[in-house]
């Protein structure tokens, strides 16, 4: 990575993934190079209808840091086993279908909201487990 590397990072509140975000990210080389935005659900709490007095906030936040950071790629990861994902499933069972269904569309209705307010940023979507796998989305 440059140095000239400059990215944010979406990922959600749950205590149980901080740090394994943190030494993810560490891991790829991006130690003090990446804006964070954490938030309940990552994506899902980004793009889902239960959460929509949120979204402002986050493209607002973004428009900053690209304004002041000169971010150029955003950094998704949202978790397994999300407790905002299970409240986007509604009464329906958490089946691994539903939750896999929840994050894929949450990632699909990002990628239309940033390719119509932000053309040129970078975006690469991920789902972690606890085993601190990581999943990759296009």
């Amino acid at each position: 990575m440059s140095k000239k590397f400059k990215a944010m990072v979406l990922s959600c509140m749950d205590p149980r993934f901080q740090s394994l975000v943190f030494n993810y990210l560490n891991k790829k080389g991006l130690k003090g190079k990446y804006s964070a935005f954490t938030i309940a659900g990552a994506a899902v709490g980004v793009t889902h209808n239960k959460f929509k007095r949120w979204h402002t906030a986050f493209i607002e936040n973004l428009a900053t840091s690209i304004e002041l950071h000169k971010i150029e790629k955003l950094i998704v990861i949202n978790h397994r086993d999300c407790g905002a994902a299970k409240i986007a499933n509604g009464k329906k069972e958490f089946s691994l279908a539903n939750e896999n269904h929840i994050h894929k569309t949450s990632f699909q209705s990002l990628k239309k909201i940033l390719k119509k307010k932000f053309p040129k940023l970078k975006v690469d979507f991920n789902l972690m487990g606890l085993d601190k796998k990581v999943q990759k989305f296009k």
